[in-house]
């Protein structure tokens, strides 16, 4: 099994309190759920969880784990948000002051053909 999904897993289980509503949040089975945070405690070879029929909270262990884990959890996410940022086309107002001369002589092949590859810019 995916270490992250493992993670994720078990930080959404503390998160939400219990293996059900983790589920309902991740949009899979709990039997998913309780696989990859079974997978994960067999791994690291460390019970994680309390698990009792009306609560779930983590072991000592498991919320040191789980601090790091969310670290990582959130490392992970700022770094698609950043490569996803950095491949989206530019949009919005543009604003360039010039004088009339230069702009109309200078700058407006540049400008249609920025608008042509970014149609989304006004």
């Amino acid at each position: 099994m995916d270490r992250l999904t493992e993670m994720e897993a078990f930080a959404t289980v503390v998160d939400q309190g219990g293996f059900t509503d983790a589920a309902k949040k991740m949009g899979i089975s709990k039997s998913a759920v309780s696989k990859h945070v079974s997978s994960l405690e067999a791994r690291l070879g460390a019970r994680l969880l309390n698990r009792t029929t009306r609560r779930v909270s983590p072991t000592e262990i498991g919320l040191a784990y789980y601090d790091r884990a969310r670290r990582v959890l959130n490392d992970a996410g700022e770094a698609d948000a950043l490569v996803t940022s950095m491949q989206s086309d530019p949009s919005g107002l543009l604003r360039i002051s010039v004088a009339t001369d230069f702009g109309v002589n200078h700058c407006r092949r540049s400008w249609a053909s920025f608008f042509r590859n970014f149609p989304r810019s006004p």
